[in-house]
């Protein structure tokens, strides 16, 4: 029997982002040999009229597409979604964002409002990342269309069962816990605020106590302005010896990192936040999430169950949260939220799941006429 052809138009890694990564994943993975996979890579805009000609030729049975939350990216995607209404062609597309139906309803003009509810109205399904985020795709397609595939954690970057039991039972022995920002610089993602939980570390440090706490970053500079922020804040505040920044991790760098760390912390208020893959691996890797209920997150964190999670309604006083979140680890509470975490990750959002999830709505929408 002739295996159905799949055309992924996406973006590919490099650059290695949360959509690139799972995107990646999927195509690499063992569904390739039940599927026949192509791919049009939209990562770089200069080649919107060579891919264009590449998915007019294209005889996939399906076409997989990740869409964009930008004005300028809307406008490619529904070129592309007309291009492939034309044609009569089966598409499903999977939204890895949670600021789509924002766009479209408060920024985007009449014209385009309306094409983009036709264009979706006419899908063969949508995928959000979690049940919060349906919401983004009610009134435009048929409830029974909305699916929801939930991001994972690849096998590479998940501790061993041996790993994460050494790291649990010796957790209370460390005099220094290690913080772990790792996600771009974006003041919005709240960087800028755990850099002032370093301040007001060392303060603490300075009246005389020991050092309870390190910060460690990763990630990605997008702007000069934001670097030189960061950089500055440091030296101005002479944090030297609270924090190391480690650059862009990948690899061994990253598997490493999220093993010798405690707590991760993503203060994120940025608007097109989806499903922080980064939250997820966190919750692997043994460590108490510090975040916000925002976007997809509530459906993978919850307060006092995974760790802390603030409400944006409220205003974040450092110090309290400082506090709380030593109190965690003297409280004894920390071994049991990172099991959690653990026990959570392994039900839910393992590398397997996510593809068995997304091969059961392939079959689904290839076997619909």
């Amino acid at each position: 029997m002739k295996k159905k052809k799949i055309c992924f138009i996406a973006q590919f890694p490099p650059p290695m982002h949360g959509l690139s990564k799972a995107v990646e994943t999927l195509y690499n993975s063992n569904l390739s040999k039940q599927f026949d996979f192509e791919k049009v890579d939209i990562t770089n805009n200069k080649r919107f009229l060579r891919n264009l000609i590449k998915i007019w030729k294209s005889k996939a049975d399906l076409f997989y597409f990740t869409i964009s939350q930008t004005r300028g990216g809307n406008i490619r995607d529904l070129i592309i979604l007309k291009l492939l209404s034309l044609q009569n062609k089966k598409c499903l597309i999977h939204l890895h964002g949670g600021y789509y139906r924002k766009l479209v309803d408060f920024e985007l003009q009449g014209w385009q409002k309306k094409m983009n509810y036709k264009a979706i109205n006419n899908l063969a399904g949508v995928i959000v990342l979690g049940p919060a985020l349906k919401s983004i795709f009610q009134g435009m397609i048929n409830e029974d269309k909305i699916f929801v595939v939930p991001n994972c954690v690849d096998d590479v970057f998940l501790m061993s069962d041996t790993e994460f039991e050494e790291k649990v039972s010796a957790i209370f022995q460390k005099e220094v816990l290690h913080v772990l920002y790792l996600s771009n610089f974006i003041r919005s993602k709240g960087y800028p605020e755990v850099l002032e939980m370093a301040k007001r570390e060392k303060e603490r440090v300075a009246t005389g106590s020991k050092k309870r706490l390190h910060f460690n970053f990763a990630g990605k500079f997008f702007e000069d302005s934001e670097r030189q922020f960061f950089e500055s804040y440091i030296k101005e505040n002479e944090l030297q010896e609270f924090i190391t920044y480690h650059g862009i991790v990948d690899g061994q760098r990253k598997k490493d990192l999220l093993k010798q760390s405690d707590i991760f912390i993503l203060l994120t208020r940025y608007p097109n936040e989806g499903q922080p893959i980064s939250i997820l691996e966190a919750m692997g890797n043994g460590m108490v999430i510090v975040t916000t209920n925002h976007a997809g997150i509530p459906d993978i964190v919850e307060d006092g169950v995974n760790g802390i999670v603030l409400s944006l309604d409220n205003k974040i006083y450092i110090n309290t949260l400082l506090n709380n979140i030593v109190s965690i680890f003297r409280d004894n509470n920390a071994t049991r939220m990172i099991i959690n975490n653990r026990k959570c990750v392994e039900k839910k959002y393992k590398q397997d799941c996510y593809i068995t999830n997304m091969h059961e709505i392939l079959k689904l929408i290839l076997r619909e006429n």
